[in-house]
This record gives structure tokens, sequence and C-alpha cells, in this order.
């Protein structure tokens, strides 16, 4: 199943499986991907309900505030090749804040603090259900489905702190999308090819076979420390050709569009923009 979150033309915000090109929303259910996992579950996608072209609605991340948005650094050999950084013993997570989510199509802000604004696509998993001390064998049972994540980096930010939350977190450097794919629909998840543009320019081609850690060994570490719980997010780290590592450096910049195809998972697809200089300041 394919599951989406989406806003229809008079403002309302669903739910619903997409089949061929329309999404099918039956009534009554959570518009929010994580009350949906805790509540009624995903099978309540597959009941009878009203039928919207998908190109009639505007399709949103399909977890709008992830209960935790983690990622893992340095997670293929090759990407850890090309950066200042050695190949982890361990694996090395940090966290998005959860505000920095934004959907397909909308923009990539490169932020007043700083130019040096990169690009990483990569596989990411929700979970969904609560759970803790998971076995390696049992971790499939707990992820609802697999989705596209660009996670976007302020790449001085990130350096100067080693949790690199902040470099992480911007506004608008979540994007996610364009839909949730559960497992049974999707298959084995290391063995995607994932592939990543900047404009017309291929920077990133590689295959999930290639991860160092794969999804099963990340829920059973993750979840030996702290519960894991419905609408939580884990992105499963980035391959070779970022952006930092060209020479010389190629930062995303306005006018840009980045692209990242997973098998799949679709397309996930957002233009770039300077952040507007009349955006609100202060409190939100």
């Amino acid at each position: 199943m394919r599951v989406a979150r989406f806003r229809t033309r008079d403002g309302e915000t669903h739910v619903g499986r997409v089949e061929g090109d329309e999404v099918v929303s039956p009534p009554g259910l959570p518009a929010d991907l994580p009350a949906l996992l805790e509540g009624p579950g995903l099978e309540a996608l597959a009941g009878a309900g009203s039928r919207t072209p998908l190109a009639g609605v505007t399709l949103l991340a399909p977890v709008g505030r992830p209960p935790k948005f983690l990622a893992i650094g340095l997670n293929y050999a090759a990407h850890a090749a090309e950066s200042p950084m050695a190949r982890p013993d361990y694996q090395l997570w940090f966290n998005k804040q959860s505000t920095c989510v934004i959907g397909p199509n909308q923009s990539i802000e490169v932020p007043r603090a700083s130019s040096l604004v990169d690009y990483e696509g990569e596989l990411a998993f929700v979970i969904g259900t609560r759970c803790r001390h998971v076995a390696l064998a049992d971790a499939p049972e707990v992820i609802a489905g697999f989705t596209i994540v660009n996670d976007v980096s302020v790449r001085d930010w990130q350096r100067r702190t080693p949790t690199m939350t902040m470099g992480k977190s911007f506004d608008t450097h979540g994007p996610m999308g364009p839909w949730m794919v559960t497992g049974d629909e999707l298959g084995d998840p290391h063995s995607l090819r994932l592939r990543t543009w900047v404009n017309d320019e291929v920077r990133q081609d590689a295959t999930t076979a290639e991860l160092i850690f794969n999804c099963w060994e990340m829920v059973e570490h993750l979840s030996t420390a702290f519960t894991l719980e419905p609408g939580d997010v884990v992105s499963t780290g980035t391959p070779a050709g970022v952006g930092f590592a060209m020479d010389p450096p190629h930062w995303l910049a306005a006018g840009d569009r980045v692209r990242i195809e997973i098998d799949g998972l679709g397309v996930l697809e957002n233009p770039v923009i300077d952040e507007p200089a009349d955006e609100p300041s202060g409190l939100a």
C-alpha cells in the first residue's frame, strides 16, 4: 500500500491510499499518520472512501511532525571515504528537529546564516508500533513503511558541534515523501537503487545493498536505548556524491531543483530558494 498525506483544494488534510492516479480516503480517519498508526492502524485505509485525482491534491510529507526524526551518519562506505571523518565502528546517530520537515515540491531554503547547503538523498523508514528491545529478527514487524528523505545539511553549522543537530535541522531542511510504501509492497529495502539529481546532473547513484548497518540493525540498536513510537522517522544515511566532496564543492543555490528517486518509492523533488527576507522572526 502507498500511504499519502495530502491537502485538498478546500484546505482539508487527509491520509489515504494511492491507487493508480487517484488517492482514496476512507471517512472518519485521523489526518495525521502517527495518530492513524497508534489508533485504527493502516488496515483502516483499506476501506471504501472518496476518490480524488492525485493531480487535484497537494501531497504533503507522509509524517508532518514526527515524534522523533533520527538520522544515521556515514552509513555508506563510499560516503565515509569522501568525508573528513573515519568510517564508524558503531552506528553514528543524530537528531533532526521535526520542524524541518516539508513535503514534495515545497521549497528548500538557503538560510541567511550560511550558503554551505548540501543535499543527501536517503531511504527512510517509519516506525509503526511502540516498541523497545526489538530483536533483529523482529525488526521488520515494527516498521510501518518506507519513504524518501533529503537530509539537507548546512555544513559549517554541522561541523561546529559533534552532535551535528544544528546543521541538520534548519527549517525546510527535511524534505520527505512523496508517500510511505508498506513493506509488503516494497519488498526487500536493502536492494533498492537510489539516485539524486541536482538540476539535470546525477550526483548520487548507489544501492541500499551498500548500507554498512541495515534497517533491521538500526531498529535493534535504537530500541536498545529508548522506546520507538508510531510515526518516528528513521533516515538510513546517504551514499557518496554529496556536494561538499566535489572539487570545488557544489553547494545548493536558489534556482536549483533536487530530485531523489528510489526504486519502488517514487520521486521526491524540491526547488531551492533563498530564505525570504520578510520571513517572520520572534515568536511563531
